[in-house]
């Protein structure tokens, strides 16, 4: 079942395996849509397996504040039984052909996933369709589950990391869902009723909210028939998500000071309200700027900070791009002495880049080591298709997925510039400090 990691290991799947799509393309998948709109990509790939990744374009982030973790919450119910199948019994069928079956959810969508032989495809497909659009949702299974996501709740609560992250999304956004915990709150999930749950998947599990992805060594006509033959007679569902509005840039700094029993050294939280996908285009130059930042030895925040001056044990920097707006982090791991000192030097890095254009051996680094990723993420059928799972889901197309290398590399180091002028202002970012010591 999902994990808050889930979340965050899918999308970073997702981004590092389009980094390499360079001609000629290495991937051909077919996309075929179905009257009733669900939307089916199929791809052969010469290995003996085959992945199936169902993909609904709803998460965390429709869900009213009442019901948060409703969406997690179904995720869990999906596997509890359907008319046809008794609660267990679709993970009886997947281990009895040693295949792999597991499922996510995220604030922009959630998605269930198994990779078998490919001569138990045709079998399990139509097993793992059922319980996405025909779950039981039975009040006993219901009330089981229940005790179980919330000791998932308290794992998270008692996790440092997961505290951790918590304290920074929400510092981050003011109103935006993705301040939520995907997980949803104690007290919420604890009398959540059965019936909001029911509503929930009545409301957005149609065939027109999915995507269905295939990849694996099967002709590509047998694994969109067997998709077809499952879900072709399910009506679409009328729910349509609408776009959220972006918040605003921080105008000032922001600053907030935690402590936290369970930790041996602080952790620093910078961040910046980014453009998200619904933006796409402004996306690329955060990505490389994140790179120039914090990825390799020879980035200029790890080499400084850890490897010449030793302030730090860890940092990194990401740039995470939700549906409607993203989200631009540097952290860091280090003792409280020099809490101070590394803020600075992070802050007074970005006015550098403001004021002095990076050098064409960092652009150039960059774009080497977007190709060599998709070289060594590529290969297998879960790669790939949660590559287009993702895109498919939030984007509805797989081409900013195989144009992401071009893009990249038509960077400028003016563009670079101008990106950091225009979203990372060092005067305004949100400061989240916690220390080690009593929880507050």
């Amino acid at each position: 079942m999902s994990l808050w990691g889930n979340r965050v290991d899918c999308y970073e799947v997702a981004r590092s395996m389009v980094a390499a799509l360079a001609a000629p393309r290495l991937n051909a998948p077919h996309w075929q849509q179905l009257e009733n709109g669900l939307i089916i990509i199929a791809e052969r790939l010469p290995v003996p397996a085959v992945t199936f990744d169902l993909w609904v374009k709803v998460g965390s982030a429709v869900e009213p504040d009442a019901v948060n973790g409703v969406a997690h919450f179904l995720e869990h119910m999906v596997f509890k039984g359907s008319q046809r199948l008794k609660a267990g019994e679709f993970e009886q069928q997947v281990e009895a052909r040693g295949a792999i079956a597991n499922a996510a959810t995220s604030q922009d969508y959630t998605h269930f996933y198994f990779t078998c032989a490919p001569s138990d495809f045709t079998d399990l497909v139509s097993l793992q369709t059922d319980v996405v659009l025909n779950p039981l949702l039975a009040e006993a299974e219901f009330e089981r589950e229940r005790r179980v996501v919330l000791e998932e709740i308290r794992r998270a609560a008692d996790n440092p990391r997961r505290r951790a992250y918590y304290r920074m999304i929400e510092a981050a956004f003011e109103r935006l869902p993705y301040r939520r915990p995907v997980l949803g709150p104690y007290d919420t999930i604890a009398q959540l009723p059965l019936t909001d749950l029911q509503a929930f998947h009545r409301q957005w599990y149609g065939p027109n909210q999915l995507v269905a992805v295939v990849v694996g060594d099967l002709p590509e006509a047998e694994m969109i028939d067997a998709v077809r033959a499952a879900v072709a007679d399910h009506p679409p569902v009328t729910a349509q998500r609408s776009p959220l509005l972006p918040e605003p840039a921080f105008s000032q700094p922001q600053q907030q000071i935690y402590h936290d029993a369970d930790l041996h050294q602080a952790r620093l939280y910078l961040t910046w309200r980014v453009p998200g996908l619904s933006q796409l285009s402004r996306t690329y130059a955060l990505d490389a700027i994140a790179s120039i930042l914090a990825s390799g030895r020879t980035s200029r925040l790890v080499a400084q900070l850890r490897e010449q001056q030793g302030l730090v044990s860890n940092i990194v920097a990401s740039n995470s791009t939700y549906r409607d707006q993203g989200l631009f982090a540097i952290t860091a791991r280090l003792p409280v002495a020099h809490l101070d000192t590394v803020r600075s030097q992070v802050l007074a890095e970005l006015q550098s880049l403001q004021t002095e254009p990076v050098t064409p051996a960092e652009l150039e680094r960059i774009r080497r080591q977007v190709v060599n990723r998709f070289i060594f993420g590529n290969e297998r059928p879960s790669d790939r298709a949660s590559l287009y799972g993702y895109y498919a889901t939030l984007l509805g197309s797989l081409e900013p997925a195989f144009n992401y290398v071009d893009e990249i590399h038509a960077l400028s180091v003016d563009d670079l510039q101008a990106a950091v002028q225009t979203y990372l202002a060092p005067e305004a970012c949100s400061t989240i400090q916690i220390l080690p010591g009593e929880h507050g």
